[in-house]
């Protein structure tokens, strides 16, 4: 191991879960919703929540801001899919999805197929109360008032490459339009989902 791939994954880049609880926000729970019911909206609030923190790690490590962003939307296919190996018992859902994170950047670094999430070993967490269900529910309601805003085209691409688990490269044949343009699109709903839902939050 390099010693920047050392660095790397001693790197504490995780939020602290105490203050984003304070925020109104439960990661964990969705990540639950997303392993126990494929929950499409509790994913793209894990999308809303992490993009943003992903991108400027990944950046802060060396990579560019198209790069950082493809590694992105790498990354969260990787937690939609592996969500299965989520244990709360042994992980918050910030440490499971920033250690997703720091692999796949190692792995860009050396050059080679995507490795498996690694097992982790964390402290025990806690179970979901009634009133973070709740709160999951409030916020699954805002998400879907934001996606019903979009246009079909903006949210039918959205829904093509998180919950239909198309590559890119398929959605841009299936569509006939540029990957460049495939890309873009993504890029710019999530952006667009992530203004509305903060608008939808204004009292």
């Amino acid at each position: 191991m390099t010693a920047k791939e050392s660095e790397l994954l001693s790197s504490d880049t995780a939020p602290d879960s105490a203050s984003d609880m304070a925020g109104g926000t439960n990661p964990t729970l969705w990540l639950l919703a997303v392993r126990d019911q494929r929950d499409r909206a509790s994913f793209l609030l894990l999308f809303e929540q992490f993009a943003p923190r992903l991108k400027a790690m990944l950046m802060r490590g060396g990579l560019r801001d198209g790069s950082a962003e493809d590694v992105v939307q790498d990354v969260m296919l990787a937690v939609w899919h592996k969500a299965a190996q989520f244990d709360p018992h042994r992980a918050e859902a910030s440490a499971w999805i920033y250690r997703i994170a720091r692999n796949r950047h190692i792995d860009l670094i050396r050059r080679k197929p995507p490795p498996e999430p690694d097992a982790l070993i964390e402290p025990e967490g806690s179970e979901p109360d009634a009133a973070q269900i709740l709160a999951l529910g409030q916020e699954a309601a805002l998400l879907r008032r934001a996606l019903d805003a979009m246009s079909p085209d903006q949210a039918r691409v959205l829904e093509q490459a998180y919950f239909e688990d198309l590559p890119h490269s398929r959605i841009s044949e299936m569509t006939g339009l540029p990957l460049g343009t495939i890309k873009s699109r993504i890029r710019l709903g999530l952006d667009r989902l992530r203004r509305d839902l903060n608008a939808l939050r204004q009292p």
